[in-house]
């Protein structure tokens, strides 16, 4: 039995001879398998993450080689997953001919032609319903011509959205590549909110936990660690950051498994085309009752004639015609009640709607929706990199109780020129040290920060400040991260201090979070001294004159550490605040003309963002959101609101404060 067994699996981790020429110890199939069976017995026979490292010939610390890349890809697969093929024009055709006023019209033409040429005769019997057949016609090649070429451009479209950047390490450093173009043994950097591009193995990490609601259904978030270390593609970080070795791409992932089963949903009729084909049916229904009701009346009259003149009991080739023109009558009273014209009109004018839209870069994919788009009456919208520029930059910092603006071009010594070295070593140790980012130098030699909007804007000033990234995040090892949560609303980092001189903790959040576990501030010769209650409310005061200049403010602490015995707990209390840090995200120059516009069309605009609260008001007011008369709300508040006081608020509603963001 041992045998078989042992023979079977031979046969299973056979390689083929192109993986085996190219130098790798393990196949795609079977190296795609580890991922999606979640084992970590068949994980732990290949030797760990470590040894899948060595199995598909890439080391965790440098990453991919740039020259084995092709090599990869032929053997491991691409990082894309199978389309359904484009639909054709004539699919499109077949859909507009589907409406239900067409089909009416449709019915009414053949009936047209059929009758007037049999009472007419060719050709002046077929006018009308030719006539009837050309306005179908170009309502039907008018709406497939615009869905199709609309259809062009959201393919071009939805291949660019779904070229999602990503990071990863390669040849030693860190640096963006396409979703496209990612590998098997791509070491990737995940975070907070970002969707795990490709199926993987965890190599390290702080707190991660990912929602893979999208693949299993289950909306409780799944922890990922050193026991259950698989990460599937599809699935989203939702807390704490980490490393993934890559083991399958494209079709060879859970998600690519699930794109082939993956249909396109039909899309609902807009109010206007249900209350079109609502007036079709009615006018038809109509026009048919009134023709019945005419050919019965000319039909009896006929009858009562010829009773009157004792013929009843003689019929001619002449009565027979009577009796056809008495029907044509009918059909024509039905033809003229439908409103041939009216689809026509619809159409012509929705396509006009949609080239307008299109010089203004609002691409829609079917026609219906230029008509959906004319009733709306209200546009929710977010702050950041819709409203703004989603460039953060240090504005201001509040500083051993002094003030400073910042500009692009400051200068390093008058920035820190009344504080003392001690002051400026802690600032700079809390900016490197604590931060999920990385600075890179490029090809251009030129610095390079990846990482998130906040993050490379603080990693910035820290670089104005005349820091170096890998100096200071080199020179304490790092013993806990603790990475930023939307309820916590903070970011801590333990580290231990070089020549054993105990630990470290810094703190990075929200102001009203941070300082509340500040007990103690930094003057400016590089002391800690007990923070008051009148120098709180000092700082709380500079805190909301930051939010009400439009500006995100996050606080920055640190708390020194003498017992190594505590290092493995990151403290909530008795911190020293070192600074308040005023992030500023320039409002985009064409939203206030924008917003104007919707304004004046009756269209309410209302902001939905994390920040505080001042912020919000801030940045509102100067786009021109929040006015006079308008109603500023947190989520937590608008949620415990009873049906009747929502109908109360909602119309002078004009900003909605939800959960603190970080990005």
């Amino acid at each position: 039995m041992v045998l078989s067994d042992t023979a079977a699996n031979l046969v299973e981790h056979k390689l083929s001879d192109n993986v085996r020429q190219t130098g790798f110890g393990i196949g795609p199939d079977e190296l795609a398998a580890l991922a999606r069976s979640h084992d970590i017995n068949d994980l732990e026979s290949h030797g760990g993450v470590e040894g899948l490292a060595r199995e598909v010939s890439v080391s965790l610390n440098d990453g991919v080689v740039s020259s084995d890349i092709s090599i990869r890809q032929n053997i491991y697969g691409f990082n894309r997953y199978a389309e359904k093929p484009a639909r054709s024009f004539w699919m499109f055709v077949w859909d507009a001919l589907h409406d239900l006023t067409l089909v009416i019209l449709m019915v009414c033409a053949v009936v047209s032609i059929g009758v007037g040429i049999a009472s007419e005769g060719w050709p002046n019997g077929m006018y009308d319903g030719v006539g009837i057949v050309i306005c179908i016609l170009l309502v039907v090649m008018v709406t497939a011509i615009t869905d199709y070429k609309q259809a062009l451009q959201f393919k071009v479209l939805d291949k660019e959205k779904k070229n999602v950047i990503v990071q990863v390490t390669r040849e030693g450093s860190r640096q963006k590549v396409s979703i496209f173009d990612l590998v098997v043994g791509d070491v990737v950097h995940l975070s907070i909110g970002d969707l795990v591009p490709a199926d993987g193995i965890l190599i390290s990490g702080h707190s991660l936990s990912v929602d893979e609601s999208s693949l299993s259904g289950e909306s409780e978030p799944v922890d990922i660690n050193k026991k259950r270390p698989f990460l599937l593609s599809g699935s989203k970080i939702q807390d704490g950051s980490g490393k993934m070795l890559v083991t399958a791409v494209g079709m060879r992932t859970e998600w690519g498994t699930l794109m082939v089963h993956l249909s396109e949903v039909d899309h609902d009729e807009t109010p206007l085309q249900v209350k079109l084909n609502g007036v079709a049916t009615i006018i038809g229904k109509i026009g048919l009752a009134f023709a019945v009701v005419t050919f019965l009346v000319l039909l009896a009259r006929f009858l009562l004639v010829k009773a009157d003149h004792h013929e009843i009991t003689k019929w001619s080739s002449s009565d027979a015609l009577k009796l056809l023109n008495f029907f044509s009558i009918s059909v024509t009273i039905i033809v003229v009640a439908v409103p041939e014209g009216l689809p026509l009109a619809v159409t012509l004018s929705l396509a006009f709607a949609m080239k307008k839209l299109m010089h203004d870069r609002a691409l829609v994919r079917h026609l219906s929706a230029c008509e959906t788009m004319g009733s709306v009456c209200c546009i929710c919208t977010d702050k950041t990199g819709t409203l703004t520029t989603n460039h953060m930059v240090v504005n201001k910092i509040w500083i051993c109780e002094e003030t400073k603006s910042i500009q692009t071009n400051s200068n390093k010594d008058l920035l820190m020129s009344s504080f003392s070295e001690n002051v400026h070593g802690i600032l700079l140790q809390s900016i490197f040290q604590n931060t999920g980012s990385e600075v890179t130098k490029g090809k251009d030699g030129r610095d390079n920060i990846l990482g998130t909007p906040t993050e490379i804007a603080i990693l910035e000033f820290g670089l104005i400040l005349g820091g170096e990234f890998k100096t200071h995040h080199n020179e304490s090892e790092i013993v806990k991260v603790e990475p930023f949560n939307s309820e916590k609303k903070k970011m801590s980092v333990l580290v231990s201090l070089p020549n054993n001189g105990g630990f470290r903790a810094f703190c990075k959040g929200a102001s009203e979070i941070i300082l509340k576990m500040c007990d103690k501030m930094l003057t400016a010769d590089g002391k800690a001294v007990p923070l008051s209650e009148k120098q709180r409310q000092k700082i709380t005061d500079v805190i909301n004159g930051f939010a009400c200049e439009a500006l995100r403010t996050l606080c920055l602490a640190f708390k020194d550490m003498e017992n190594t015995s505590g290092a493995n707990s990151m403290p909530d209390n008795n911190y020293t605040l070192i600074a308040v840090v005023g992030i500023k995200d320039p409002i985009r120059p064409e939203v206030k003309e924008a917003v104007k516009t919707c304004l004046d069309a009756g269209i309410t605009v209302r902001m939905v963002t994390g920040d505080n609260i001042n912020t919000a008001k801030a940045i509102a007011r100067e786009c021109g959101i929040l006015t006079d008369y308008g109603l500023v709300i947190e989520g937590a508040d608008f949620r415990c609101k009873s049906p009747q006081e929502l109908e109360e608020i909602i119309p002078n509603l004009q900003v909605l404060k939800l959960l603190q963001s970080f990005n």
